[in-house]
């Protein structure tokens, strides 16, 4: 089941994201499994927003890619929001 994931990473900058994303196999794109992405900062750091296939691929994705990226540029570790998708739209 798909599930809508809100990461906020409070103290984190857009300049981290952006050199998270650099570091990601084929930077700009989604990883395996992502269905859905986008970022915004926010009053007191950068919000991501993404739907994934399922919790677990996210959660690998998670431990081989962006948690050990996101120590490397010491950005904070995000507070993680899961929501179960219910239905999904696309043109």
């Amino acid at each position: 089941m798909a599930v809508g994931l809100i990461l906020d990473y409070r103290g984190g900058t857009l300049a981290q994201y952006d050199r998270i994303s650099e570091m990601m196999p084929g930077a700009g794109r989604l990883g395996e499994g992502a269905i859905f992405h986008w970022v915004a900062a926010t009053d007191d750091g950068v919000r991501v927003v993404d739907v994934w296939e399922d919790r677990a691929t996210f959660d690998k994705f998670d431990e081989e890619m962006l948690g050990p990226f996101t120590a490397d540029v010491g950005a904070p570790q995000p507070e993680i929001t899961e929501y179960e998708v219910h239905k999904m739209l696309a043109p």
